[in-house]
């Protein structure tokens, strides 16, 4: 029964997309506790995650711990990563503004030992 319940959202979802011609979607990263609270303010918003190595290359949406900062690190798929920017992007509604996409800059780590290495060359020069 389950099968054909998932078939039928499926459907649903192929006669949308033909009639706006996009489609959104939205990434919910939430304890079970953080599930019956209301969705608004209170809920976590996943990070977009970046590599900015040229060229630059999308990890992908991901669910990480909501105060990461510069410097940090983060394990991604097995491979650790240094934050080099987090970006915050609002959207006026309603007349406030809510966060509508959190988005991290990363690069390898030991490309970011690699970059500090050579700006420390260049201020020594």
């Amino acid at each position: 029964m389950a099968m054909a319940s998932s078939n039928m959202m499926n459907i649903g979802l192929a006669s949308s997309y033909k009639k706006k011609k996009t489609m959104l979607f939205e990434v919910s990263c939430s304890r079970k506790r953080d599930r019956d609270r209301e969705r608004g303010s209170n809920s976590i918003h996943p990070y977009k995650v970046i590599e900015i190595t040229p060229p630059p290359k999308s990890l992908g949406v991901r669910c990480l711990p909501p105060n990461l900062q510069c410097g940090e690190s983060v394990t991604i798929e097995g491979q650790t990563y240094t934050i080099s920017a987090v970006t915050l992007r609002y959207q006026l509604r309603k007349g406030k503004y809510e966060q509508s996409e959190k988005r991290l800059d990363v690069l390898s780590t030991g490309r970011y030992l690699v970059n500090l290495y050579f700006e420390n060359l260049l201020e020594q020069s």
